[in-house]
């Protein structure tokens, strides 16, 4: 039993942190800085703890909760992000009146469900945390509660959300009626041949993650929930939720319908592809610049997607390094969106960034920099993110999907470019309210950094990665 517990540590910290930050909140008044510095001290100690657990594969509780390196390092990829938003996002929070001591406790919770969905070898295991990740979102989507735009957006998020659980909850009852057992494992043993009822069963599932990833056609609720919710929460979302779900998504391709393969590998190219073209084509007419990352973070799933839909262990890993790089841009960019403040509003128009080169040129060459990379423009880091999945893809000769991928990146690069051009050849639109806050810059700067010298170690990553699946 105590060896049991060890294994559970970082979510029995986790939980045990969030109570007592909780009651903090409760019986200090005006409590935010405190309660957010608990936060992120709770999660820095969290990382610390998971470092220092075994990356060896090891399943407890009757097989449902399974420790191994790949959920080790998607728990730690999901924290680190998520220390970086908390951080950036503290002078925009305190500006727009939505400094209350729920915000990072909600945060942690739906953390706490990330961690039992990447954890999770069982079915029942997998919606409880999904569940607990979705309950925490729908709440962050519409916590500036005086922001009509906001709760609005909380409402559409909850409706479509509820709708896309229950299509998941009604494919996992039918694999458990087909299967048997809800456990991965003996789901897996139980479909080694396919039949009708576990193939419904299967894109049920896959319509329900393909909503919590954003992924066509099941990505209605992202430009809506992106524009309307506060950006500091629109970067939540564009990060640590997707990791999760993508991580969910793998686990389940490679456990419980390893063995149906065949039919699962076209809904997956299907999706893929149609996630690509509309994240290519959608954001070109776009002028708001959170809507344009909406389009832009369905096109990057598209391109995450294509490494899974190969079905081998090489695409699941070029799948997690390119989330991985993608939210490192996607944090850098939701930063320097955080700089966009004139007259003490935050904008969140492109063309609000009109020749600001000429009086602000650090802002304008970290957007080049971030923007480049989105656009997949060698040296920088979003290049190679695309490399290493085109290469998976055409290696097991699925060339049309590296073709669509190929034709989509050029496709795609128009709008980033042309927010590069309004940076440096419009005429001058005013100047920017001056912000000077450590974090802000800090993760401007590091986000930068880690994808301009990419080339300088294009391997590390994918090494880690390798040494993650093969523990």
């Amino acid at each position: 039993m105590t060896y049991n517990l060890n294994i559970l540590l970082p979510e029995i910290f986790l939980s045990i942190s969030i109570f007592l930050i909780l009651m903090v909140g409760v019986f200090f008044k005006k409590s935010y800085n405190l309660v957010t510095n608990l936060s992120l001290i709770a999660l820095v100690i969290l990382i610390v703890i998971i470092l220092n657990t075994e990356s060896t594969s090891v399943k407890i509780f009757t097989d449902s909760f399974i420790r191994d390196g790949y959920a080790k390092f998607i728990k730690i990829l999901i924290i680190i992000s998520t220390i970086f938003i908390l951080l950036s996002s503290q002078v925009f929070i305190k500006d727009n009146n939505i400094a209350k001591f729920e915000y990072p406790i909600i945060i942690l919770l739906s953390i706490l469900g990330m961690f039992f969905m990447v954890s999770s070898n069982d079915l029942i295991l997998f919606y409880l945390g999904l569940e607990l990740q979705s309950l925490s979102l729908y709440v962050l989507a519409a916590i500036d509660r005086d922001n009509t735009r906001s709760t609005e957006s909380g409402v559409k998020y909850f409706v479509l959300s509820a709708l896309s659980s229950g299509l998941l909850l009604y494919g996992c009852s039918l694999l458990y009626g087909f299967t048997g057992s809800t456990n991965f494992d003996i789901i897996s043993n139980s479909l080694n041949t396919s039949s009708v009822g576990s193939i419904f069963a299967m894109v049920f599932i896959l319509v329900g993650l393909a909503f919590k990833v954003s992924a066509v056609p099941f990505h209605m609720w992202t430009p809506d929930v992106y524009e309307g919710s506060p950006t500091s929460i629109t970067n939540f979302f564009s990060a640590a939720p997707k990791v999760a779900g993508l991580a969910v998504l793998i686990r389940f391709m490679q456990t419980p319908f390893e063995n149906i393969l065949v039919e699962w590998q076209t809904i997956i190219i299907f999706i893929s592809i149609a996630s690509m073209i509309l994240g290519a084509v959608a954001a070109i007419g776009q002028n708001n610049i959170k809507r344009l990352m909406a389009y832009s973070s369905i096109g990057h799933i598209g391109y995450a997607l294509a490494g899974v839909a190969t079905g081998t262990d090489s695409g699941y890993m070029s799948s997690i390094v390119y989330i991985t790089i993608y939210i490192v841009m996607s944090i850098g960019m939701f930063a320097c969106i955080f700089l966009m403040k004139k007259n003490g509003k935050y904008t969140e128009k492109i063309y609000d960034l009109s020749g600001i080169s000429k009086k602000h040129p650090l802002v304008a060459i970290s957007f080049l920099i971030i923007l480049f990379s989105l656009a997949g423009i060698p040296p920088l880091g979003g290049f190679f993110a695309k490399f290493y999945v085109f290469m998976t893809v055409i290696e097991n000769g699925m060339y049309f999907l590296a073709i669509v991928g190929l034709l989509t990146t050029v496709i795609s690069a128009f709008y980033y470019l042309r927010i590069i051009k309004i940076i440096y050849f419009d005429e001058f639109a005013g100047s920017f309210d001056r912000i000077r806050n450590f974090s802000i810059t800090g993760t401007i700067f590091l986000s930068c950094i880690l994808l301009a010298t990419f080339f300088l170690y294009p391997s590390t990553l994918n090494n880690i990665v390798s040494l993650v699946f093969t523990s």
